[in-house]
């Protein structure tokens, strides 16, 4: 693992920040995304006291630490390093919860926000509002206006209209938290245009309606095509990799229980009663590509079998020259810490 100061940790497993108060549900959400928990369990977890850093490396584009912090961690008490923290930081997610007073938040928010674009003005600054189940769709709105209005409007007090803030409506009871956190950790993935631009190339010659790049085990979706995002699409599309891992992990294994649920013959048909088919194929042993497809166009089967095997040689290479980047990023920072003085001031010579 690379140390905190090094130029090339950010770019090889950058870091997500989940911040906010007390009991706004940073923990829950961070359970209910990466660890499958059931949202009712978590009403069950302990406050969070310190802070919980986890690498998540589904797949080799969803390869990054999440860091949890404590709501009463004090930004001035000397003992807090905040510039170590936000200087290898690539996104920073602030939770609200939209059901108390945020005016506390808010201006924690804008302390947060200030120190760490100080320290690293590349930062992503995202802000969800969290537990909305429990408000009507007008308050919904009215909620998320006056949020985004105090927030740019404290910025702005303070001179910093530059920093830009992305707002998102959460709960962990729907796919809205799922959707959320596939757009942060879209922005952490350098290869997002090229992908985009492989699924529209995908969906174009292939009569397809609608195609999602998703990680299975954590239903983020990596890239989709430039048509809009349905959140009904999206929801069935989760709902059918559950039903793929659920009947893999009971037919998919060998007799003595060996083998993996998920592999390279996993795929899927599924027939919705409005002449839609939902069609599942395996990319890599953590991604699936999900595509909505007209009946009519789905009689063309083989046309998509076809064009879905250069998608995936496409990926492929895509990956190959990631690891590229990657080792050779490792290899110059090895290289650096070779030249670095030793204590008594001469060159580290290797031996």
């Amino acid at each position: 693992v690379l140390d905190f100061n090094d130029p090339f940790s950010t770019e090889v497993k950058p870091r997500i920040l989940l911040m906010g108060l007390r009991r706004s549900g940073k923990s829950s959400i961070q359970k209910v995304v990466f660890h499958k928990m059931s949202p009712n369990e978590t009403l069950f977890l302990e406050s969070t006291n310190k802070i919980c850093r986890e690498d998540v490396s589904n797949s080799s584009f969803v390869n990054f630490q999440i860091w949890d912090f404590p709501g009463q961690i004090d930004f001035f008490d000397p003992t807090f390093d905040y510039e170590m923290i936000f200087r290898g930081t690539g996104a920073l997610i602030f939770v609200i919860d939209s059901q108390d007073d945020y005016m506390e938040a808010l201006a924690r928010l804008h302390l947060t926000v200030t120190r760490a674009y100080k320290v690293n003005p590349e930062i992503n600054f995202e802000i969800f509002i969290h537990k909305v189940d429990g408000l009507s769709d007008d308050h919904k709105i009215e909620t998320q206006r006056d949020i985004h209005q105090r927030a740019n409007d404290d910025l702005a007090d303070a001179g910093l209209e530059k920093i830009h803030l992305s707002f998102y409506l959460t709960s962990i009871y729907d796919h809205s938290i799922f959707e959320a956190f596939s757009k942060v950790v879209q922005k952490l993935i350098p290869q997002l245009p090229t992908l985009e631009n492989l699924l529209n190339i995908f969906i174009s010659n292939s009569g397809i309606e609608k195609a999602f790049l998703f990680d299975v085990v954590s239903k983020i979706y990596i890239a989709t095509d430039s048509t809009p995002v349905d959140m009904q699409t999206y929801e069935l599309c989760c709902d059918m990799i559950d039903v793929v891992i659920d009947i893999s992990c009971i037919y998919g294994l060998k007799d003595d229980g060996t083998g993996t649920p998920y592999d390279k013959e996993s795929m899927a048909i599924i027939k919705l009663n409005n002449t839609t088919v939902l069609y599942l194929k395996e990319v890599t042993k953590f991604l699936a590509l999900v595509c909505f497809v007209r009946e009519e166009s789905f009689e063309r089967k083989g046309l998509i079998d076809y064009n879905f095997h250069c998608f995936r040689k496409a990926i492929q290479e895509v990956f190959e020259v990631r690891m590229k980047v990657v080792r050779s990023r490792k290899h110059q920072s090895h290289l650096q810490k070779k030249k670095r003085p030793t204590p008594n001031g001469t060159p580290r010579m290797p031996l």
